[in-house]
């Protein structure tokens, strides 16, 4: 947020940590706050360095199935990801949630993107693009019609 890192560093420096600690998410179930926001960071940032990682230039030219496992590799973590979100809001029982789509400048996330915030919880924003999950936050009420622009704008345009 203070700039000292641009995002792609954040997301290399975030996925070496994860490897060097050999960590992995929690398994079975979402009983805490804690696991859940733990397995959601955990897979959202494999996801996102699986994606960053498939769109190298060079790496497409040399080894396109490579790119292909990558890019496989991506969009599996981001619905582990989407999956730990659910599990994640039904544990708190979607008490104090609130969800929108927000304004983003890419063209593949226009009228995609939406923004979960968990109100009891400082500085707590998940983000999806599941069809499935934004059926739930609907049912569940918790979703406002309209965009928004983000809590984190200037991170998720930033491109990487």
């Amino acid at each position: 947020m203070q700039g000292d890192i641009t995002k792609k560093e954040f997301i290399e420096e975030h996925y070496n940590f994860i490897q060097r600690l050999n960590l992995k998410p929690f398994k079975y179930r979402i009983d805490s706050f804690e696991k859940g926001i733990y397995n959601y960071q955990y897979y959202n940032m494999l996801a996102k360095y699986s994606y960053m990682k498939s769109k190298d230039q060079k790496l497409q030219q040399k080894h396109p199935q490579l790119v292909k496992k990558l890019q496989g590799d991506a969009n599996y973590y981001y619905r582990q990801k989407d999956k730990t979100t659910l599990k994640l809001l039904e544990y708190l029982d979607f008490y104090n949630v609130e969800a929108y789509f927000v304004k983003v400048k890419s063209k593949l996330l226009k009228d995609k993107l939406f923004e979960i915030v968990l109100l009891d919880y400082d500085n707590v924003i998940l983000h999806s693009i599941s069809h499935w999950l934004l059926e739930r936050l609907k049912e569940e009420g918790v979703f406002i019609e309209g965009k928004r622009k983000s809590i984190i704008d200037k991170y998720i345009n930033e491109r990487y």
